[in-house]
């Protein structure tokens, strides 16, 4: 057996594509390695992110990691693949020569067939190697959209919508598997099925996934605010598998920057659709991501941002700092005008002012009863999600349970529980 292990980096849609890839190795020839492991491996592939400056360091740096391992013989062969291998193809191989191979995002055959494996379309799809109960679903690739600051259509390439059945296909996979929780991601999730079928689907996907047994919670990541679906609404507020949390990354609030970002939306609009959905799903719990230090933000923009997140009191919320990305239309024709100082200070301005929401939003759940699914058990305590809470980007509610209480067999199950207290980003509870 040959060994294997694969590092991934970067945003969960990597992660559905490692996931991916490793679904064509037949266990009677590769031996899987876990990702956090230094032990020799034959074969270590590199998935790497080209997204924004940080992630793209954060890949050379890893790059450059495995190929000292390589030089001290505890890597046989190294492999890169992924977006910044997509982006800088050209510069690459010289800047690490110990990559032996590099690949790129939009097609994973090359890299199976480096490991002496002949793809095949039944097993593409996901084989979970990280347990617990719920697992990424991509549900399309690439986008159409042309943000400004972004390089995702140039490294992904044009939208292009996976079909209802094949995803239904991979979701029974993945329920025959144990997971109970689907996470639905896309570069933009709300633009599935144009390509396909002429229109938008999701609320049509929705309810094709809610049919799969097994299956207990869809959640939505990922979906681009214009043109936001009426139908993707009615699902939210009257389909039970379809988790009240609404992903909806809206980068910022002022018209100058939103014009400058290519969004193709205004502020006022904005606000009229995070009023709709407080309305329209009652308790929904919204996540976004803003971006700070855009070109055309000035410090009254900055505060029009600020009272925005205030009024729109955010659930969840994540930041970037404005990243110039070569070959995007932001730096071609718009001036990285704030400096990277003030660029840090507003970003923890607005942190800051979210850490203070998010403790107040949790404090309001104390008392309150939830059904709960358990990821898995920490020093005696249940660590748990309800439907308003995302792996891994959103924080977790830590059940005590009372003496006795079988907690490993409650791994990957559902629950009940009480808020008994809340943290800014965490909330404990007691088993009910």
């Amino acid at each position: 057996m040959k060994s294997v292990r694969v590092i991934t980096l970067g945003c969960s849609k990597n992660t559905v594509d490692t996931e991916h890839l490793l679904a064509q190795l037949p266990g009677d020839r590769f031996l899987i390695l876990p990702e956090d492991s230094d032990a020799p491996a034959d074969y270590v592939l590199v998935n790497t992110c080209g997204f924004i400056a940080d992630a793209k360091d954060e890949s050379i740096q890893e790059l450059l990691r495995q190929g000292e391992l390589k030089k001290e013989g505890k890597v046989g062969t190294l492999l890169a693949f992924g977006c910044l291998s997509q982006r800088y193809a050209a510069e690459l191989p010289a800047l690490i020569p110990e990559v032996d191979a590099w690949y790129g995002a939009r097609d994973l055959d090359p890299v199976v067939r480096a490991l002496g494996v002949q793809p095949s379309e039944t097993l593409r799809t996901s084989r979970r190697f990280g347990g617990g109960p719920a697992a990424y679903l991509k549900i399309s690739e690439g986008c159409d959209r042309r943000c400004s600051y972004c390089a995702i259509p140039f490294i992904r390439g044009a939208h292009r919508s996976v079909p209802i059945e094949k995803i239904v296909e991979e979701a029974e996979k993945l329920a025959a598997q144990g997971v109970k929780e689907l996470l639905l991601i896309a570069q933009d999730t709300t633009y599935y099925g144009l390509d396909l079928y002429g229109r938008r689907r999701l609320a049509d996907l929705l309810r094709a996934l809610s049919d799969v047994p097994g299956i207990e919670w869809l959640r939505i990541h990922y979906s681009y605010p214009e043109g936001f679906p009426e139908d993707v609404l009615r699902e939210l507020a009257d389909n039970p598998k379809v988790c009240r949390y609404m992903d909806i990354p809206l980068q910022h609030i002022a018209d100058k920057v939103l014009d400058n970002m290519h969004r193709h939306v205004d502020g006022a609009w904005t606000r009229q659709l995070i009023r709709r959905l407080r309305e329209e799903v009652p308790g929904v719990a919204l996540r976004t991501t803003l971006i700070v230090g855009h070109p055309g933000e000035g410090e009254a923009e900055f505060q029009e941002l600020l009272d925005f997140v205030r009024e729109a009191r955010f659930e969840r919320l994540g930041a970037f700092m404005y990243s110039e990305e070569e070959g995007t239309w932001g730096a071609q024709h718009l001036k990285d005008d704030v400096p990277q100082e003030e660029k840090q200070r507003r970003y923890d301005a607005l942190m800051s002012l979210q850490q203070k929401i998010s403790a107040e939003c949790n404090a309001a759940r104390v008392g309150r009863e939830y059904r709960v699914l358990v990821d898995s058990v920490l020093d005696g305590k249940l660590i748990a999600r309800s439907e308003f809470e995302s792996p891994e980007v959103d924080g977790e509610i830590i059940v005590t349970c009372p003496e006795g209480t079988d907690t490993a067999a409650l791994v990957d199950k559902f629950v009940n529980v009480r808020i008994t207290d809340a943290l800014e980003y965490d909330l404990l509870a007691e088993l009910i």
